[in-house]
């Protein structure tokens, strides 16, 4: 057997076609979709790149991208000051903090300073608690994006056994929180996980987002499982390049999944479209 692939940016191009429909209709109404992104100076590269990407797939698709950037030594009340005018402001629509942030600044205390209504990553604690509640919110990005990737498959998550390996608060957790809300039946586990093999082999739907590359390999899958790979971690390889891969062992799990998803390519192009969703239903909700 060799696993089906599910191909994140295939449709991530698909719903990005969608997103661009929407947006040209909120414009044709007489408002432009806008996201506005706070990025402090922390010397972190690929912040400033993910950031200008940001900026290129939002002004293809039609939404207005505004760059706030904040001096590395910007204390957390010169950054919480510009959300609160960020909020405050109702040609907003939607807000953002790039991370990381400074040191000492706790994003926790960040992201809470986001209206929820305009919080398009789902990190304020509020939204996140919503989710839990099954109230209708956003959902923290990269989880979201990896249930869109399952139900991809067009598999019937209702009665599942899914299992979910990492427990962070903003993918990990709220991963299971969303399996739970689509009926399947959820263990989650991490990495200090006793008999994590025996747990990960009977799953129907196996979520790797432990931070941990290459933990999961051919023998701790089920044979036909969804395994949907969210870790993102920069390797050297043989060659002595560094390279970015995921959880998941690819080339060995791909010989007994019936789907997997890649890395790169796999949840990150979805997590990015996802955000741009939410922007234009932020829009949309604006004039309802």
């Amino acid at each position: 057997m060799t696993a089906r692939l599910i191909d994140g940016k295939r449709l991530a191009a698909q719903e990005q076609r969608r997103i661009a429909q929407r947006a040209e209709a909120l414009r044709e109404r007489g408002v432009v979709p806008r996201l506005d992104a706070v990025l402090i100076d922390s010397g972190d590269n690929a912040a400033r790149v993910y950031a200008r990407n940001q900026g290129t797939t939002c002004e293809r698709l039609g939404i207005d991208y505004q760059l706030h950037e904040l001096a590395r030594d910007a204390s957390f009340e010169t950054i919480c000051r510009r959300l609160d005018d960020l909020g405050s402001d109702s040609s907003v629509h939607a807000i953002m903090v790039h991370l990381p942030l400074p040191e000492g600044i706790e994003p926790f205390e960040v992201q809470k300073r986001i209206p929820p209504e305009k919080d398009v990553e789902g990190v304020n604690p509020a939204n996140i608690g919503n989710i839990v509640y099954g109230h209708s919110s956003w959902a923290p990005c990269t989880a979201l994006a990896a249930l869109r990737l399952i139900e991809s498959t067009g598999v019937e998550l209702r009665g599942r056994h899914a299992v979910v390996v990492g427990a962070s608060n903003h993918v990990g957790k709220p991963i299971a929180v969303l399996l739970m809300r689509a009926e399947a039946t959820v263990v989650s586990c991490n990495v200090y996980t006793e008999r994590l093999a025996h747990l990960t082999r009977e799953a129907d739907v196996l979520v790797a987002a432990a931070g941990a590359p290459g933990l999961i390999v051919d023998s701790m899958v089920r044979p036909g499982a969804i395994v949907v790979d969210v870790g993102v971690n920069r390797v050297e390889n043989a060659e002595g390049r560094t390279v970015t891969v995921g959880d998941v062992d690819f080339d060995a799990v791909r010989e007994v999944a019936g789907w997997l998803s890649p890395v790169p390519g796999g949840v990150g192009p979805m997590t990015v479209t996802v955000l741009l969703a939410n922007v234009v239903e932020a829009a949309e909700k604006s004039i309802r």
